[in-house]
């Protein structure tokens, strides 16, 4: 029930959005092959959820059913593990969660112009191991990065070394590599 359930809600999400062209792809072979009309329907309390898809189907000028098994669907185990955290309160009304299709990489939309400035990368990490100080505006949450990263960094006069959990050394910019041995080069 809870299969016709969800390929009911995502017809009528279709329908709204005007869609008259769709795949659908599911991981139940049963409601699948029942829509597609190569197993029969015999349990009667999903004869009355297969009359709703039915009539829905309508509204679309080609529409297809596809099995697909669980352990190939990335998307259905995704949406599954996401529902698994979310802890429902059954008097609220639950909110859709709403998902985006991009043609190209997401990264690519997150990404703002960022301010130019000559500071290394790590200036805020440097100046908070040598100073203790912060960037200037920086909100309590802003501070916990640089006091978060530092435990990871060495200062060494002038020079900020990343610390391995090896006890090895690289420095921030240009590598420094301090062997085991007690000998060491910088590339």
């Amino acid at each position: 029930m809870a299969e016709y359930e969800a390929c009911i809600m995502g017809l009528q999400a279709a329908i709204e959005r005007g869609i008259k062209t769709l795949d659908v792809y599911g991981d139940s072979a049963l409601v699948i092959y029942q829509l597609r009309g190569e197993w029969e329907t015999r349990d009667s309390k999903l004869i009355n959820y297969r009359m709703v898809v039915l009539g829905l189907l309508r509204e679309f000028d080609d529409i297809t059913f596809n099995y697909l098994p669980r352990d190939e669907n990335q998307m259905a185990d995704a949406l599954a593990t996401l529902a698994s955290m979310i802890k429902a309160n059954k008097e609220e009304e639950m909110r859709p969660i709403q998902m985006s299709v991009y043609e190209f990489p997401t990264s690519c939309c997150n990404l703002e112009e960022e301010e130019k400035d000559d500071n290394p990368w790590y200036q805020d990490i440097l100046r908070y191991v040598r100073d203790r100080k912060y960037p200037a505006q920086a909100s309590e949450n802003d501070k916990r990065t640089p006091r978060r990263l530092a435990c990871d960094y060495v200062l060494d006069g002038d020079v900020l070394y990343k610390r391995r959990k090896d006890q090895n050394f690289y420095w921030a910019n240009s590598v420094l590599i301090s062997l085991r041995d007690g000998s060491s080069f910088t590339y």
